[in-house]
C-alpha cells in the first residue's frame, strides 16, 4: 500500500476489530493517523489488530478514554449498546461504521456530550490480506456535523476513498441499495449458476462459465455506463425470446419466472434510459411481462 500523508491526524480507537476494522485501521495507519487502542470482545483480535497498527488492546472504556475518534466497529445490532455501556466526554468524536443506521444508534455518546458520525465505506470487507489495499477507490458514506463533516471527508480522501453525503433518515434506503451492488449481485449469479445446472451444466463449470461473461459486462458498464451496457433481449426488443425464458422458467417452479420478471422491468427501464428500443417496443415487452404464461 502507498503511503498517504495525512495533516495534524486525531488519535484514532477501535471498538470492534473485526473486517472492517483491521482494513479501515491499516489504510490509516498508511495515511499517518495514530491508532492508540483497540477493544474487541475477542482478545486475540484485538491484540492483533493492536500490535499491527502501534495501538493498544483495552476494553472499551480504555478505547474510549485514550482516543480522540472512537469508531464503534461491532455488529449493528451491538452499536447501541456498546455506546450505553461506555462513558464519553465533551469533545470526543464517536463515529458507528453501519450502512443502514442512523447516528441516533449513539444517542447514548451525544448525551454525555460527545459529538457523533457515522462513516460507513462502501466496500465488500471479504476478510481478505489484500483488502486494505483494495479499500482505496472505494465511496465512503458519511453524516455528522459541522466540522467533522469535513473532517471525515478529508479523512475518507486521505485513506484514498471518496466521500459520499447521504441525507439524514435515509440510510436504510442507501444501505438497501448498496446490496444490489454487493450481495444481491451474488445472489443473481447463483441464480444463474441455478438456472444452468438445471438445463444439464455442472455447476462448478457453471459458475467458472459465468466469470468472462460478468467481466466484460462489469467493464462495459464503467466504459459506457448502465444503460450504455444493457444487452440480452431487451435491448433488442425481442419479445420472442422472453416468452421462451418465462415458459421455461414457470415450469421450473418455485419463484424463478417472478425473480425474472421483476429484473426484466429493471432492464426496460434501463432501455428506456438509453433511448433503446424505441417506447413502443418497450411498452409491448411491458405488456408481455403482464401476460399469463
Amino acid at each position: 500500500m502507498s503511503s498517504i500523508s495525512m495533516e495534524s491526524p486525531a488519535s484514532l480507537g477501535w471498538i470492534g476489530a473485526g473486517r472492517l476494522a483491521r482494513a479501515v485501521a491499516a489504510r490509516a495507519r498508511d495515511a499517518g493517523a495514530q491508532t492508540v487502542a483497540v477493544a474487541s470482545r475477542t482478545p486475540a483480535h484485538a491484540a492483533c489488530l493492536a500490535q499491527a497498527t502501534g495501538g493498544e488492546a483495552l476494553d472499551a472504556q480504555g478505547v474510549a478514554d485514550a482516543a480522540d475518534w472512537v469508531f464503534i466497529t461491532v455488529p449493528d445490532d451491538a452499536i447501541a449498546a456498546v455506546a450505553q455501556r461506555v462513558r464519553w466526554r465533551p469533545g470526543q468524536l464517536v463515529i458507528h461504521c453501519s450502512g443502514a443506521g442512523e447516528r441516533d444508534l449513539l444517542a447514548a455518546a451525544q448525551r454525555a456530550g460527545a459529538d457523533t458520525a457515522s462513516f460507513h465505506p462502501l466496500f465488500l470487507f471479504a476478510g481478505l490480506p489484500d483488502d486494505a489495499d483494495r479499500l482505496g477507490g472505494a465511496s465512503v458514506a458519511i453524516d455528522a456535523d459541522t466540522p467533522h463533516d469535513a473532517a471525515l471527508a478529508s479523512f475518507a480522501q486521505r485513506l484514498g476513498c471518496t466521500p459520499l453525503k447521504v441525507r439524514a433518515g435515509q440510510r436504510a434506503l442507501y444501505h438497501a441499495g448498496a446490496n444490489y451492488a454487493a450481495s444481491f449481485l451474488l445472489c443473481a449469479l447463483h441464480e444463474a449458476a441455478t438456472l444452468w445446472q438445471a438445463a444439464g451444466i455442472d455447476r462448478d463449470a457453471a459458475v467458472a462459465a459465468m466469470w468472462p461473461l460478468v467481466d466484460g459486462t462489469l467493464a462495459a458498464a464503467r466504459a459506457r455506463g448502465l444503460a450504455g451496457a444493457l444487452s440480452g433481449p431487451v435491448s433488442r426488443g425481442d419479445g420472442g425470446v422472453i416468452d421462451k425464458h418465462l415458459h421455461a422458467l414457470d415450469a421450473l417452479g418455485a419463484d424463478h419466472a417472478a425473480l425474472y420478471t421483476a429484473l426484466t422491468r429493471r432492464a426496460l427501464a434501463l432501455a428506456a434510459e438509453r433511448g433503446a428500443p424505441p417506447a413502443d417496443v418497450l411498452a409491448s415487452l411491458a405488456r408481455r411481462l403482464d401476460a399469463p404464461q
